[in-house]
């Protein structure tokens, strides 16, 4: 595309919360695939539904508060932000339509096929469970049932964020009453099994149970009706700019908060009449912009729990499982051994992240070793990174670790290890004012007799030092012993304990320092080589593309003739397929495992550059985050990444294109094959 007035192109991007919302419909459509086990499908379903409660708990709630003048950003004004919260709940109101078609007309037939019956409407109970039903209600869930008067004018009880409720409508004296009650979910199971009838299971939703037999709890009034409606509040926590000495106590107290935030959604059965939804409306002080209409049973994450009568429907499908690094066998399983000769990399969840918890242990162990450094931005509960640490730390190594506290919904499990840490003397650095800290990086430092530095190793991963994501994300730890990267991880860390104000970095690319020039001029010799027919080729992975600065540089370089493949699993704000972007294709991957590498490869002229890390392109990763890449330097490594990103590129099972109007187009079965990447990456990696 090009102005008429001048011969500069004029690019063009995607909305990036219109482009999570394909990403998310994409979840959605895991859910229709009838090749996979049903219950993983069924899973879907509340993956997709979880993701959308965090969208609207921080997106929507930020673009909420600008749509009411109480906040200013850089990305939109506020009549910018009224029109895309338009879009937002007219493109989510169009994606829950069809979960509701997927979930009623798919997984629930599916389900009756295998003697499963679950129940979506008490008219459907079978005569011979209402006696149960009747005296499970009495005996197991009215004990907790406290329903409320609402009453417009009259100071009502607060909703709390993310929790079900059911508003009920009765008659007294010709008139309407209405009263809330909230469920209880934490003393009664959501679903619940009924006795067997033949050779059929049988499942309830609790809320139905209650519709059932609530109006036995109000003597004296004609029942009318009850719907379920839940909110969402406001997650975000603005820390950024908070000194260190203040950020522990803010964050203390902004985390208590959280549940009391703005209202962001008022989520409601789609059923409820007009005059329903406008006395509640009116109640609780909802506005009109904040409704979107829900289903008849909300808070469908809790599927995750759904029973599995029979346990063959979660296991219709092997996948891949942690396979042994050959390698690493050979050497008894000590990566100290291993790296000392060469550089090792582990592909999880392929590979056990047992290696690197490993590895901590050798450094704990190695009487040579005198430091060892990390960063923790999300890890485990009970985590078994932390328990080396300290166990480091106890035979007397000096360990610091960097803790990122900005890390949201991370906030609280993040302060607790610290002072476990802290406790046991480990030296912790906490978050930077203005920049969060992303980077995975881990550094093992040894030292002879007299002090001097020998071989040491250094880690640097695209994921969390978090041992239960690393069994469901798809990442990428690279170990080195070389020498310049370890001194560049150590001039990093030498500035998170802020004994420099600036550094410099030989191989590392870091965030805030040198990565964006670097990227450009990595993209520069592509362009080059391209303008002198020598080809010209970047293949770009990784979980979120949106700075505008990095498109353009990519579109300018698809103008020059360089071809662009993209493996973007989430965000995409570049539009393919238009003028400027004719050689630029996007790929996006949703599996078993969540996708959630960086891998960069800049082929050359049969030289390829590949490298690793932590950051996606997106404005806060580049400009306002410590993020850390490192580049492969071993042949065999880089080998083992370009065929991994091939792989994928070749993917027509789980893989589609995004096209220029944000379409997920599923790729048609080729000569090659049904390639499954995930399932094929672990053939390949079984191979060497």
């Amino acid at each position: 595309m090009k102005d008429k007035k001048n011969t500069a192109p004029v690019f063009r991007y995607f909305n990036r919360d219109m482009s999570w919302l394909s990403f998310n419909y994409r979840v959605l459509l895991e859910a229709a695939d009838e090749q996979l086990p049903l219950y993983e499908r069924i899973n879907f379903i509340a993956i997709y539904t979880s993701n959308l409660e965090e969208f609207y708990k921080v997106r929507v709630a930020e673009h909420r508060a600008v749509a009411c003048g109480l906040k200013v950003t850089e990305e939109t004004d506020r009549n910018e932000a009224i029109a895309l919260l338009e879009q937002i709940t007219a493109e989510t109101s169009r994606q829950l339509a069809e979960r509701t078609r997927i979930f009623e007309q798919m997984i629930v037939p599916t389900l009756r096929l295998n003697r499963i019956i679950f129940y979506q409407d008490p008219s459907e109970v079978e005569d011979a469970h209402r006696f149960y039903l009747q005296h499970y209600f009495t005996d197991e869930i009215f004990p907790y049932l406290q329903p409320v008067p609402i009453r417009r004018g009259v100071v009502s009880t607060f909703l709390r964020d993310n929790r079900l409720y059911m508003a009920m409508r009765l008659r007294r004296r010709g008139k309407f009453e209405y009263f809330l009650l909230k469920l209880p979910y934490s003393k009664v199971p959501r679903f619940i099994e009924l006795p067997r009838l033949g050779e059929c299971d049988y499942i309830i939703y609790m809320e139905d149970i209650i519709q059932m037999y609530a109006v036995q709890m109000f003597p004296g009034y004609e029942w009318d009706s009850c719907y379920c409606f839940k909110i969402s509040r406001d997650a975000d926590i603005l820390v950024d700019n908070i000194a260190t000495n203040e950020l522990l106590q803010q964050l203390k107290t902004k985390v208590k908060r959280r549940k009391n935030g703005a209202i962001s959604r008022f989520l409601y059965d789609r059923q409820m009449p007009d005059d329903f939804l406008a006395y509640l409306t009116h109640a609780f002080g909802i506005t009109q912009d904040e409704l979107v209409v829900g289903d008849r049973h909300l808070n469908l994450e809790d599927l995750r729990h759904l029973p599995c009568p029979n346990p063959m429907l979660k296991q219709e499908e092997e996948r891949p499982t942690t396979m042994p690094h050959k390698a690493l066998e050979e050497m008894k399983g000590s990566v100290y051994r291993y790296v000392a000769k060469r550089d090792l990399m582990l592909f999880y969840p392929y590979h056990s992240f047992n290696n690197f918890i490993n590895f901590l242990y050798e450094a704990v162990h190695d009487p040579l070793c005198t430091d060892i450094m990390i960063t923790q931005y999300r890890v485990a509960e009970n985590s078994a990174v932390i328990s080396s640490l300290i166990a480091a730390a106890q035979n007397g190594k000096r360990v610091t670790v960097f803790v990122e506290l900005k890390a949201r919904f991370d906030e609280e499990n993040n302060l607790e290890t610290a002072e476990l840490m802290r406790a046991a003397g480990i030296n912790i650095i906490f978050s930077i004012k203005g920049l969060k800290v992303h980077a995975k990086v881990a550094l093992v430092l040894r030292r002879n007799r007299q002090g001097g530095l020998i071989r040491s190793y250094a880690y640097v991963s695209t994921g969390n030092f978090n041992e239960k994501t690393a069994r469901q994300y798809a990442d990428i730890g690279l170990f080195t012993s070389n020498r310049t990267i370890v001194a560049d991880l150590q001039k990093l860390f030498a500035y998170l304990r802020k004994e420099a104000d600036d550094a410099t970095f030989k191989h590392l690319l870091v965030a805030k320092f040198n990565l964006v020039p670097r990227l450009k001029q990595l993209i520069e010799n592509e362009k080059r080589l391209a303008r002198k027919g020598k080809g010209g080729h970047i293949i770009l992975k990784m979980n979120a593309l949106q700075d505008p600065v990095m498109i353009d540089e990519l579109y300018k370089a698809s103008m020059e003739g360089v071809q662009i493949d993209l493996i973007v699993r989430g965000i995409c704000c570049l539009i393919p397929g238009e003028e400027f972007s004719r050689n630029i294709r996007v790929t996006r991957i949703v599996d078993s495992f969540l996708e959630h590498a960086r891998v960069w490869c800049f082929a050359g002229d049969g030289n390829p550059k590949l490298f690793l890390g932590s950051p996606d392109w997106m404005r806060r990763n580049l400009y306002r985050r410590i993020e850390v890449v490192a580049p492969v330097l071993d042949p065999s490594l880089k080998r083992q990444l370009t065929d991994m990103l091939h792989i994928q590129l070749t993917d027509n099972r789980k893989a589609c294109r995004v096209d220029n109007r944000l379409r997920n187009v599923f790729k048609m079965p080729s000569d090659e094959g049904n390639i499954r990447s995930q399932y094929a990456f672990y053939d390949y990696l079984c191979g060497l």
